[in-house]
C-alpha cells in the first residue's frame, strides 16, 4: 500500500481474517485428520444434537453457510471415516439425516477443545473469549451475517437507463 492510500477496506479485512482463521483451524485440525470445513460440519452437528435436533444435510448446510452439495461431499467423507452416520428420513425419503457416531463424538469433543484454545488466542487482543469487546465484536459480526446479500449485476454504462 502506498502512503497516499486510505487503508484497507472492511471487505478486505473480513476476507483476510476469514483466511487467517481458516488456515489456523486447518493446521490445528490436521493432527486429528480433519479440515476446517469438516470440523465446522462436525462441531455444528454436535451443537445441534446437544440442542435435541437431528438435522438433515440441508439443515446443516443452512446452519453452516456451506453449499448443500459441499455438505453432501463432506458428509460422505466423514461417514467413510466412521465419524458420522447418514440415514434417510422416514418422513421424507429425499432428506438425509446426519448423526455423530461414538467415535465422531470423541473426535469432535477433542477438536472443539483445540479450537477453543485457538479462539482464545485470536481474541486475546480484545480481552479474550468472555470480554465485553469480544461480545460487542460478536454482535457486530452477527449483524453483518444477518444482512442478506443479493448477487448484484455489474453496473454497466451500456445497460443503465435501458428499458427492459
Amino acid at each position: 500500500m502506498s502512503k497516499g492510500s486510505p487503508g484497507p477496506t472492511p471487505g478486505f479485512l473480513v476476507w483476510r481474517l476469514a483466511n487467517k482463521w481458516r488456515v489456523a483451524v486447518d493446521r490445528a485440525m490436521a493432527p486429528l485428520g480433519l479440515t476446517h470445513a469438516q470440523y465446522s460440519l462436525l462441531a455444528s452437528l454436535h451443537g445441534m444434537q446437544r440442542a435435541g435436533e437431528s438435522p438433515s444435510q440441508r439443515r446443516l448446510a443452512d446452519h453452516t453457510g456451506l453449499e448443500a452439495l459441499y455438505v453432501s461431499k463432506l458428509a460422505r467423507v466423514l461417514e467413510s471415516a466412521g465419524l458420522i452416520e447418514r440415514t434417510r428420513n422416514p418422513r421424507d425419503p429425499r432428506a438425509v439425516q446426519l448423526a455423530l457416531t461414538e467415535h465422531g463424538e470423541a473426535v469432535v469433543r477433542q477438536a472443539i477443545g483445540v479450537v477453543q484454545e485457538l479462539l482464545q488466542q485470536l481474541l486475546e487482543p480484545l480481552g479474550g473469549l468472555g470480554a465485553p469487546r469480544t461480545r460487542a465484536f460478536t454482535n457486530e459480526l452477527t449483524t453483518l451475517l444477518d444482512v442478506p446479500l443479493d448477487p448484484s449485476v455489474p453496473h454497466d454504462q451500456s445497460t443503465q437507463g435501458a428499458r427492459p
